[in-house]
This record gives structure tokens, sequence and C-alpha cells, in this order.
């Protein structure tokens, strides 16, 4: 049942206002419903139109003047390490192995981060892809980027109150009571006091052997009771895509093909290794 929401959070004014540099990107998962493209390559290595997903987001990250980003690595970290290295630009890389990669859920992998980071950052997953100008809204502690639900979509939602603020969290079938449904992008930006919040309740989930559970019912428990509060940034009007799927991938080439959206300008930078293409707004 969604909790009536109290529209304001005692928690609000706590949030710092200072831009986020970090990032964290959770890439430890097998991707097994991407196979046989995930066999021999990490999901985020993924190419979509000739851009792996990694590329695609180290290049945004990077346009929008990050200068650290923490990977959870898992299933052939050593890919990721090698077309990582240990700095992209202005941005180092720092890297957490999580050993049960094979037999955890996102959650077991954010908790892997609790004593890695200790400042407001970004969290992703490994297997989105958008249009870069999308962050730029995103650059503030606190934030949760959403879509409304479209009939490609699935997973969880939320809803929203008047101030713009996550009201409760939902599963994808679940009743909204008439309220609009919103799509979680996957895409969060956490102040230092949520952080420390949040690896409380990671601690007591993972010590209860929790591991499979998705980090959102974290989420969702401290929106209710809260003790967290996400002020939204509508993803809407701008391209982005989850891939999952090889069907997923499909779509998404399609999309981000569209002359419509965007085009493509070399940013090189000072990684030896490689030169990355930015996929810009025109």
């Amino acid at each position: 049942m969604v909790r009536k929401d109290k529209d304001i959070n005692l928690k609000d004014s706590n949030h710092g206002s200072g831009r986020v540099t970090t990032a964290l990107l959770l890439a430890a998962g097998t991707g097994s419903r991407l196979y046989p493209l995930t066999q021999n390559a990490p999901k985020c290595l993924t190419m979509v139109n000739g851009m792996s997903i990694l590329e695609r987001l180290i290049a945004s990250l990077n346009l929008h003047g990050f200068k650290r980003l923490v990977v959870v690595t898992g299933h052939l970290e050593t890919q990721i390490r090698d077309f990582l290295g240990n700095q992209v630009g202005g941005m180092k890389i720092d890297y957490i192995f999580s050993p049960l990669y094979k037999t955890t859920n996102n959650i077991y992998s954010l908790w892997m981060a609790r004593k890695f980071i200790n400042e407001p950052f970004l969290l992703f997953e490994s297997d989105l892809v958008f249009d870069e100008s999308l962050l730029d809204a995103m650059m503030y502690p606190d934030r949760i980027a959403v879509a409304k639900m479209q009939s490609w979509m699935n997973g969880t939602c939320v809803i929203i109150n008047r101030f713009h603020r996550v009201k409760a969290f939902l599963a994808d079938n679940a009743d909204g009571f008439g309220e609009t449904k919103y799509k979680t992008v996957n895409i969060y930006s956490l102040s230092l006091n949520s952080w420390h919040e949040i690896v409380k309740r990671l601690d007591t989930r993972i010590s209860d052997g929790k591991v499979n559970d998705y980090y959102e019912i974290i989420f969702a428990e401290m929106i209710a009771d809260g003790s967290l509060s996400f002020e939204n940034v509508s993803f809407d009007g701008k391209p982005w895509y989850e891939i999952d799927t090889i069907e997923d991938l499909a779509k998404a080439e399609k999309l981000f093909l569209s002359d419509d959206y965007t085009t493509t300008k070399t940013v090189t930078l000072s990684h030896p290794d490689f030169l990355l293409n930015a996929v810009t707004s025109l």
C-alpha cells in the first residue's frame, strides 16, 4: 500500500548543495540476459552503435567534470581494468572487486563500496545509455532520475509529490492508486548524510544474509520512514535506455542512431590506450 506522504521531509535541510564530482558504477554482474554477448565480455563493454556502454558513460562523466570514478567489478573484471586503467582524462579510477558476484545482487555491490566512498556521489548501473545532457540536473546531492512509465519499461517505479520529491517506491506492477507512476532510471545522487544512513541499512541486510536483494528495497524503506528524500529529475524528452536483453540492445541502437537526438564529436582524453567519442546533443 502507498504511504501517504507528509510532503515535507525533515531531512531536506541536511542535504549538501555542492556539485557531485564522484561516481560509483556497479559493474559486477554477469549480464546473463545479454548472453552470448556477455560470455566473453562484461556487460558494460557491450557495443551500442560502435561505442560501448562504459565508453559512453566515461565520456559523459569527463565532460561534466567528475574527478573520481569507483567501479565495483566482478565478471571478467580484468577487461574493465584494462579498458580504463587508473585515470581517464581528469578522472581517477578506483576499483573494488566483488568475489561473490555470481551469487549476489546489486545490494551487495553497493555494500562493497561502503569503505571506499566518503563523499557525495552519483550511483550508476552498468546497463544504461543516455543523452549526456540529462546529467546536468543530477549533479547535486539527493536526486533521482525518473521518466514517466511507458509500455517498454519495467522494474521499480516511484510516485512523486507536489514538491517534486519521491513519495513512495513501487514495484512495476503495483497499484499507484490513481497517481502517475515514474520509472526509476537507476541513476541516483547521494549526499554524504544519506550515504551514511544507507550504509547502516546495508550492514543490517547483509548481516542478515539478504545478499540477493535490490538496493531499492532500502531506498523504499527510508523514503517511507522519512530518513531519505529524493528530488526527482525528469529524463523525459531526451533519449535513454536500459539494456538488459538482446532486444533492448536493438532498440537502444535505433534510438541512439537517430539524427533527431544526437551527433558525435571526438574528445581526446589523457588515457594512453584509447580516444573516446562523446555523444552530444544537437
